[in-house]
Formats: structure tokens, C-alpha cells, sequence
């Protein structure tokens, strides 16, 4: 979603009005709702800033890559609450009722320090609690992808993404088949939204191939994508930016291939070089 605002372009020393698009920013707060000991719970666990497009997707994955729901069918129903507020009028709160309450952990239902950076604990720590959560093994020898199909996914990524061609200000995730084929492409002003929404998408409608698919990203990769990526039990993971530190640290413990600063003609790969075909 975007929405225009009045604008003063400067350029070659000559200003002039124009009416700019702009990608829409607004905070969804995400809640779940359990029954625990024949008493129903409402517990809101996460407010982030978002596009507000797939807000669904999101919700749905975000509860996937936290370990909440290991099934789509653990989810009763979705709903959004209460009016539409603001200048876009919107519902910014979405509840998804989970039937499985009764083993619900409620420690987890807090984002916490496996999808933020900037928690202040260490990054042993982070990785050995993700392999807690992680329940699935990587495959080290697939998906198999050519050097040559590497430098054409930048292009292919841009040229599917609607909201960035007209507002420059949104980032995007993909699930790409090994072919190169774009299967799913969200968009979000948050880079974790986007791929939140990928995999909340592919979960709902059970779209993972994992041996066969693999995830881009157009931008810098963090320890939090690397996790999702990981918890969706996708081996391959690229993106047109820098991948951070801990992103790599975490690549490499579980067997991921990681690629940065992917061009035209170029990319580097941080680990996983036994997947790509030359």
C-alpha cells in the first residue's frame, strides 16, 4: 500500500512540486487467543511496524518461525479487532485462536531474544536456543543452484516487485524454485515482515518444497532472517545486501548456504559453497 504526498524535487538547482508515492508505514499488534484449564486468554505478544498488505501471512508466520504452531491446523481462526483508525483507516490488530492452548508455552509467546538483535545477550547463546526450537535437519547437498542463475535473481526480484517500482521505500522476500522461478514475492517495510509473510503464506498453503527452493532477500541479511529461513528448513539463503556476523556464525553451525552483495556479475558466499553449481 502507498499513498501520495505533496513534495518539493530538487534537481539540477531547480525545485518544483510534485506529489510523490510513498510506502505506507502503520504498527499491527499481533495477539493469540488460547484456552487454558476451560478459561479463555488473550495475550498480545508482538507490535511492529508494517505494509499493511498480507497481515494474515505475517501473523501466521511469525507464530511458524517462533515455534507457536508446528501445523496450520493448530490455528482455529484469524480475525482482525477493533475499528479502523488513522488516515488510512485501518484494523491494526489481528488475533489468531489457537486450539492448542492446553501445551501452549507462554514464554515463547513474547518475541525474544532469537528475533532481536540488539537483546544483549550472546550469540552462543542465541544459536543454542534456536537449535532447541529448530526440529528439522538441513540437507547439505540440496537445493542445487547454478552460479549463472544467482546473478539473475537481483533483476528478477526487482522486476516482481510492485510496491518498490513506484515507492523505492519496501523491502522484499521471495521463495524461488531452483529453476529460478519466483514462487511467492511479499513486500513489507520491515525485511523480517516480508519473509514472515512468505512463509506464513507457503505454510498456509503448503507450498514448501525445501529441496528444491530457496530464499532471497533484497536486502542486508541478519541473524533474525537467517532463523526464520532456517525454522521453514530452507538450506539456501541470498540477498543483494551485507549479511551481518551472527547471521553467517548461525549459517555455518546449521549447514545453510549464505550469499551477499549478489550483483549482475558478482556475489560472495560466506558458507554452503558444496550447493552451487558451476
Amino acid at each position: 500500500m502507498n499513498s501520495k504526498y505533496k513534495t518539493v524535487k530538487y534537481k539540477k538547482n531547480k525545485s518544483s512540486n510534485i506529489e510523490d508515492l510513498v510506502s505506507i508505514e502503520e504498527p499491527l499488534e499481533m495477539a493469540v487467543r488460547y484456552k487454558k484449564e476451560n478459561k479463555w486468554i488473550d495475550n498480545s505478544f508482538s507490535i511492529t511496524m508494517r505494509t499493511p498488505k498480507n497481515d494474515e501471512d505475517l501473523l501466521v508466520g511469525l507464530l511458524f518461525c517462533e515455534g507457536i504452531i508446528q501445523k496450520i491446523s493448530e490455528i482455529e481462526k484469524v480475525e482482525f479487532l477493533g475499528e479502523k483508525v488513522g488516515k488510512f483507516e485501518l484494523q491494526n490488530k489481528i488475533r489468531a485462536t489457537l486450539k492448542n492452548g492446553e501445551n501452549l508455552d507462554v514464554k515463547h509467546l513474547r518475541r525474544n531474544f532469537l528475533t532481536n538483535s540488539s537483546c544483549g545477550v550472546c550469540g552462543k547463546t542465541s544459536m543454542d536456543s534456536l537449535e532447541i526450537i529448530c526440529k528439522t535437519k538441513i540437507n547439505k547437498n540440496v537445493p542445487k543452484i547454478k552460479n549463472s542463475l544467482i546473478t539473475k535473481i537481483p533483476n528478477i526480484l526487482s522486476e516482481n516487485q510492485s510496491e518498490f517500482s513506484k515507492t523505492g521505500g519496501i523491502h522484499a522476500s521471495a521463495l524461488f524454485n531452483k529453476e529460478g522461478k519466483p514462487l511467492v514475492i511479499k513486500e513489507d517495510v520491515g525485511r523480517h515482515n516480508a519473509l514472515d509473510k512468505v512463509i506464513g503464506y507457503c505454510f498456509k498453503n503448503s507450498l514448501f518444497d525445501t529441496k528444491n527452493q530457496f530464499i532471497a532477500c533484497s536486502g542486508r541479511l541478519s541473524f533474525e532472517l537467517v532463523q526464520k529461513a532456517l525454522m521453514a528448513n530452507i538450506g539456501f539463503l541470498m540477498g543483494v545486501g551485507a549479511p551481518t556476523s551472527l547471521a553467517i556464525d548461525l549459517a555455518k553451525r546449521f549447514d545453510m548456504t549464505l550469499i551477499g552483495f549478489v550483483k549482475s556479475d558478482s556475489f560472495n558466499i560466506y558458507c554452503g559453497e558444496s550447493r552451487i553449481l558451476k
